[in-house]
């Protein structure tokens, strides 16, 4: 029966192995990984980027190689028309793996942890790992709704009264009570990462998470970080790991811009 199973069912070549073979699994795993996103943002793919950077894995931004050596818009469009074999994802950002695609931020993440040594062993700390990293997810949906409230379809200039209210709204009442949870958690966990001491992928995404509020919302997240002084930590420390450190000093770190999640509009801190 199992060979008349689809292979993304079936663990196909190793990738999904049985709990706690990670070790073995990764003797016959592909060695490298192909990040399909979008060659110009940071988005939603920098919570992967920064997972496959700090894993020091061996992976390749398919997408912002030159378009002639098979990268661009072009690299990402048979992915979501469904012509590629494996999973058929809705949109970027998106894995590849030898034979599996995998997309949705916070299930690549989940896939790549354990294989980068970025996640606990035990059941319930990967399970309040994943849950970490889906409370960030909608954070950032909300972030994004403080610039386009309306539809994704129109411009940012063409709902700007109604994001002003939005965003009004996320920064006086949303964002305090989100980095107030997050607070708690670093403090429940020992006041340094969000799984005490064991570092784990959720505290890359809340840092990326806080860098974006940062750069989108500075007056209103300065006007309330003293509040939150293990949260801060948490960030300076993930910022001065070597690889991270290395990766924000370099140019594959794509600055923050208006075409991303995170978008600085003075007019929304008016």
């Amino acid at each position: 029966m199992a060979a008349d199973r689809p292979w993304w069912l079936t663990g196909h070549g190793g990738l999904e192995p049985a709990p706690g073979a990670w070790h073995r699994a990764a003797v016959s795993e592909p060695a490298s990984y192909e990040l399909i996103y979008w060659p110009m943002l940071q988005g939603r793919g920098e919570f992967v980027r920064l997972l496959l950077e700090d894993g020091g894995a061996d992976y390749v931004d398919v997408a912002r190689r030159p378009d002639d050596q098979g990268g661009g818009i072009p690299a990402i469009l048979p992915f979501i028309q469904g012509q590629r074999d494996g999973a058929l994802p809705y949109a970027p950002p998106i894995l590849r793996h030898g034979p599996l695609v995998i997309a949705q931020t916070a299930v690549i993440c989940r896939y790549l942890a354990p294989r980068l040594d970025r996640i606990p062993g035990d059941e319930p700390s990967r399970l309040f790992a994943d849950q970490l990293q889906v409370t960030v997810a909608d954070v950032v949906s909300e972030v994004h709704d403080t610039h386009h409230p309306i539809s994704t379809a129109l411009y940012y200039e063409d709902q700007k009264s109604e994001a002003r209210a939005r965003a009004a709204v996320f920064v006086e009442q949303r964002l305090p009570k989100w980095l107030t949870y997050f607070e708690r958690v670093v403090e429940r966990g020992g006041d340094r990462w969000l799984l005490g001491d064991a570092f784990s992928y959720p505290d890359l995404a809340v840092f990326q998470l806080l860098e974006g509020l940062a750069y989108a919302f500075p007056k209103g997240l300065a006007a309330v970080e003293d509040q939150f002084p293990k949260l801060l930590a948490l960030r300076d420390g993930v910022a001065a790991r070597p690889r991270i450190a290395a990766y924000l000093a370099s140019d594959r770190r794509i600055p923050f811009n208006e075409d991303g999640i995170f978008r600085h509009y003075p007019e929304l801190e008016g």
